[in-house]
């Protein structure tokens, strides 16, 4: 049986041409102009049925070289208009910026409040250094969220937020307005078996986290920056930003493996290689990955990483409030 390739449905097949056919084919006087014989001439029919979906992606396709391409099937919270290369320029700039903020802030503090210089470029933390420490985080956050959004304008007119991952959740879940409070006590009651766990992991040694916050103003400004902005950046970062290439690529579940695994490793510089603590702050991340892969939305993990941040403050002030740490 022969098919017609223009049929869009790829199933129609076309009758055999008949001995009578062929007689009349065979004719002169047959004729063959439409408009001769009083017949009506069919509209034209694209060669290529044109797609119907396209105002239903989540921001205008970037049709430019380079531009990422899409496999069918993906879901529609993984169709981002960057790829790897958008990931390696924020790590190159991320690893500069981290060394020139913090010099040039520590400069700033020498010049402006004439602290002394071995105070903030010294080995041993101090107040001034801890303080400098946390301004410089801040103003990192803000650049990195400022490098996303100059990336995504290059790119697409559709919301930023929306682009990078702040939607609504997928069908079916319901509104993120109407679950906030569960996803909070899903991230409290993260903290307390993080915490719990912690217990038996902790060693001896004092961990640089814990030398940063000996000053009230730098715990002051750590309660403030670690619950406030540190949930709002880093799921912007790498739930937003970082899980859609990876699971685009490889997959959702290595999306959610690697994600995780990567933003445990981050902090692990102010954990001083104590590796217990570190692979408890990896099933955190695979966590906060899991549910953002869940409800299609980074507000839903950004909910739980609050309630997961807010708790461990609040015991950490408990903790040194008591004098426990003594």
């Amino acid at each position: 049986m022969a098919y017609d390739e223009h049929n869009l449905s790829g199933a129609a097949p076309v009758r055999a041409r008949s001995k009578e056919t062929m007689e009349h084919d065979s004719e002169e006087a047959r004729p063959t102009d439409p408009e001769q014989s009083g017949a009506e001439v069919p509209p034209m029919q694209p060669l290529e049925p044109e797609p119907q979906n396209l105002q239903d992606a989540p921001f205008p396709l970037d049709t430019r070289p380079g531009s990422p391409h899409f496999r069918a099937g993906i879901s529609d919270d993984l169709l981002v208009p960057w790829g790897w290369m958008e990931v390696a320029l924020l790590v190159i700039l991320g690893a500069m910026g981290s060394i020139a903020v913090t010099w040039g802030m520590a400069k700033l503090a020498v010049w402006l409040f004439s602290i002394p210089a071995n105070e903030v470029f010294g080995d041993t933390m101090s107040t001034a250094k801890s303080v400098v420490v946390l301004v410089s985080q801040a103003m990192l956050d803000g650049l990195a969220i400022l490098y996303l959004y100059l990336m995504l304008q290059a790119r697409t007119t559709a919301p930023f937020w929306p682009s990078i991952g702040w939607r609504e959740m997928r069908p079916g879940l319901g509104k993120i307005r109407d679950s906030f409070l569960h996803y909070l006590a899903v991230g409290a009651m993260l903290a307390v078996v993080v915490t719990f766990v912690g217990g038996f992991l902790n060693s001896k040694k004092t961990l640089p986290i814990e030398e940063l916050l000996k000053a009230r103003v730098s715990i002051v400004l750590f309660g403030v920056l670690g619950v406030l902005v540190a949930p709002l950046v880093e799921e912007t970062i790498f739930r937003g930003f970082l899980y859609p290439v990876i699971a685009r690529r490889l997959g959702v579940a290595a999306g959610i493996a690697i994600t995780g695994t990567l933003f445990g490793l981050m902090h692990a510089a102010q954990l001083g290689g104590a590796w217990g603590q570190i692979a408890l702050l990896i099933l955190v991340g695979v966590v906060l990955t899991w549910v953002r892969a869940r409800t299609g939305t980074v507000a839903a993990s950004y909910f739980v990483h609050l309630g997961y941040n807010g708790l461990q403050l609040v015991g950490y002030l408990i903790y040194v409030i008591s004098g426990s740490h003594r």
